[in-house]
């Protein structure tokens, strides 16, 4: 299955998720990835053990397209379950994100849903321990619940070297009279704790989280009346918002939308931070008025680009 090119118009609070299976005994568990990060869905290969894999759920590489070869991981191993077995149903989903490509073995595939994000409910503290936070959010189809992955989570535990990073603030974008503050909104709980830690560190941020853009959405407007009643911009409350895409509820593009056809919110900076900003897909930050757009980890090019588009809007 090659990727479709779902969703050309932006805004819509959509996405598409392939659902697929993870057998153990005696269970079926079903789980759901974002289409727009699958390249393609193709049977079994033969895989090359390689050697030095830092994880047990590794199982080796196989060649692809282009000459590339690609991890092949046993999804079931990451998740804590019994290793799939392997039958004449199970495939490999191959992703690519983060300009990373990785395939992934599950026991079969169901088909592919078209959803809204309101659709999709947060997992709770519970979920989110026994999965060491690989769920980023839950949805009940056709009579199953479908727990979707957080991919970007499972790919930088496999490879550390994927993490968020940030050094410093470089020194001409630096004041040292001034905090902002920034809301940021992501749904994935190691995501908003990196940021907030590594913003907050720098002495420049203070950090405001959400995990979704629902909530996101009703902080602002909440700052906006307190502006209003104040007598005071809404930049004198929030200086800009950094934004995941995919999030339960509302997602970071409606968001982003909202922002900009609002009149008093629309002078914020909003900078979108996803594993989906890509060459292919950057289209659609810009039809919803992004200030900004940068593929994770990078937080080190974001934050800067985040203080310029701060300055740009004091200047204004």
């Amino acid at each position: 299955m090659a990727q479709t090119n779902i969703l050309l118009e932006s805004g819509t609070n959509e996405l598409e998720i392939v659902e697929f299976y993870l057998d153990e005994p005696g269970y079926r568990g079903y789980y759901g990835m974002n289409v727009a990060k699958v390249v393609e869905i193709i049977r079994m290969q033969p895989v090359t053990a390689m050697p030095q894999m830092r994880h047990p759920s590794v199982m080796g590489a196989f060649p692809h397209r282009d000459g590339k070869v690609v991890p092949l991981v046993n999804l079931s191993t990451y998740l804590g379950k019994e290793p799939i077995t392997e039958t004449p149903d199970c495939k490999i989903i191959v992703t690519e994100f983060n300009a990373i490509s990785t395939g992934f073995l599950v026991s079969g595939l169901t088909r592919i849903h078209r959803l809204s994000w309101n659709s999709i409910e947060e997992p709770g503290a519970f979920l989110q321990n026994i999965s060491h936070s690989s769920i980023t959010g839950v949805v009940r189809l056709e009579g199953r619940v479908v727990f979707i992955l957080d991919m970007e989570n499972v790919v930088a535990d496999l490879n550390p070297a994927l993490a968020i990073r940030f050094n410093k603030i470089p020194d001409e974008l630096a004041n040292a009279d001034r905090v902002y503050t920034i809301l940021h909104a992501d749904d994935s709980s190691n995501v908003r704790n990196m940021v907030k830690r590594l913003l907050e560190g720098s002495k420049q941020f203070n950090v405001i989280q959400t995990v979704s853009g629902e909530d996101a959405w009703n902080l602002l407007k909440k700052f906006k009346d307190e502006a209003a009643a104040e007598g005071v911009s809404i930049l004198d409350k929030v200086q800009a918002v950094i934004t995941d895409i995919e999030m339960p509820r509302m997602d970071g593009l409606t968001l982003c939308r909202n922002i900009k056809e609002d009149p008093d919110l629309k002078r914020l900076p909003v900078a979108l931070f996803s594993s989906l900003v890509s060459d292919s897909l950057k289209h659609k930050g810009d039809s919803v008025g992004a200030d900004a757009q940068f593929v994770k980890p990078d937080l080190q090019t974001l934050s800067e680009k985040v203080l310029e588009l701060i300055a740009l809007g004091e200047k204004a």
